[in-house]
Order: C-alpha cells, then sequence, then structure tokens
C-alpha cells in the first residue's frame, strides 16, 4: 500500500505532530528489548523516569496521570485496529510505520473495511499525537532492524480489563481497560476471544 509522508495533509485527521524534544524519553527507549516478536508494556519505570514526562504529563495530557510504556518488535501487517478513549503519543527511536483509520467509519455491526485505511511514516524522534477517534494497532517496521515506540497513555489503560454490564453493544469490542478492538480473521486474534470484524485485506506494508 502507499506510505505517505506524516508531513502529508491527509495526516492531520488522525493526529498532529508535537513541537517537543525528548532526548532523555529517546535514549531510555533505545535501551528496551527489541526481538523479532512485537511486545507491549503498557508502563516501563525506567521511561516514567524520564526527564520529559513530567511535562508530557501536564502538557500534553492537561495534568492527567499517564503511564509510558513501549511497543518493541517486527511486524508488517495490519492484524487488528483498536481506539481509546483519548488520545495516543507514538514517539519511535528508528521510525516506524503507522496503518491508520477513522473511527466514524466503523459500522453499525462494528464491522470496518481495511480498504478506507492509510499509511504514514513517522521518521525517528518524531513526537506524533494519535487522536482518540484515530483506529490504530502495533506499529509496522520502517528500518530493517525493526521499532522501538513509545507509548504514552493515561494511566491504567491496557490494563485489566473492567467487568461490564453488557448495556452496550460496543462491550464486545472491549479485550483490556480503555481498549475497543477489531481483528482480522487472518490475525488469530478471534481465538483469544477478540471480536473479528475488519473486512478486506489484511494491510501489508
Amino acid at each position: 500500500m502507499q506510505i505517505k509522508k506524516i508531513t502529508d495533509p491527509a495526516f492531520r485527521k488522525y493526529g498532529r505532530i508535537l513541537s517537543v524534544e525528548v532526548p532523555d524519553l529517546v535514549a531510555r527507549l533505545a535501551k528496551t528489548p527489541l526481538g523479532s516478536e512485537v511486545a507491549y508494556v503498557p508502563g516501563d519505570a525506567s521511561l516514567e523516569a524520564s526527564a520529559e514526562a513530567q511535562m508530557i504529563q501536564d502538557s500534553i495530557y492537561g495534568g492527567m496521570p499517564i503511564q509510558i510504556g513501549y511497543c518493541n518488535g517486527n511486524n508488517h501487517k495490519l492484524n487488528a485496529v483498536e481506539y481509546h478513549r483519548d488520545s495516543e503519543v507514538n514517539i519511535p527511536v528508528q521510525g516506524c510505520i503507522l496503518i491508520l483509520g477513522a473511527e466514524q467509519d466503523i459500522q453499525d455491526d462494528f464491522t470496518y473495511e481495511t480498504a478506507k485505511m492509510e499509511a504514514f511514516e513517522v521518521p525517528a524522534g518524531t513526537v506524533v499525537e494519535v487522536y482518540a477517534t484515530t483506529l490504530h494497532y502495533a506499529p509496522c517496521n520502517l528500518a530493517e532492524e525493526g521499532f522501538q515506540v513509545a507509548i504514552i497513555l493515561p494511566k491504567g489503560t491496557n490494563t485489566e480489563m473492567p467487568a461490564l454490564f453488557g448495556k452496550l453493544p460496543e462491550d464486545r469490542l472491549m479485550t483490556a481497560k480503555n481498549k475497543w478492538l477489531i481483528a482480522h480473521e487472518e490475525s488469530g486474534l478471534g481465538a483469544d476471544g477478540a471480536f473479528v470484524g475488519l473486512k478486506g485485506e489484511n494491510l501489508t506494508v
């Protein structure tokens, strides 16, 4: 699929570039493990102790408690989309590719056409805010060795799922706290109980 620059006007509906530098956070992130498989850690003590952590919490999240974790590894497939009730900040060490879509395009039966998604190249060290209404999932490789991406979210996100009352049809998409997910059947996530609703190609970059 076509990979656009994050400076392309097409990115503006999905998020924005934040004009801040976070050298200590990036240096700490570069020391986190990078393997052949995708690994996600919601909160990492070293990253949360970085010199820029308080600034991120106060200036980007308005003082709300945050967690700074990471998503590292190698990946070339979409596999699923997820969304939260808030923005997510991504910061890659090597650069990465994000495949993004719009929550507004989810159908009433919670299916979604992957053909509506777009891919964007995020350069190394760029601080990117991904809006709450943006569908996303694990980053994809831009560099051959893989990616190390800081994932910043409100504290508690992607941890143990709350007990649900079953009052909302959307409950079927929740797989963790503050995480709603729609999987592609090729991902195998359905075997773990994820809702399978992505239609079309399991996008590859």
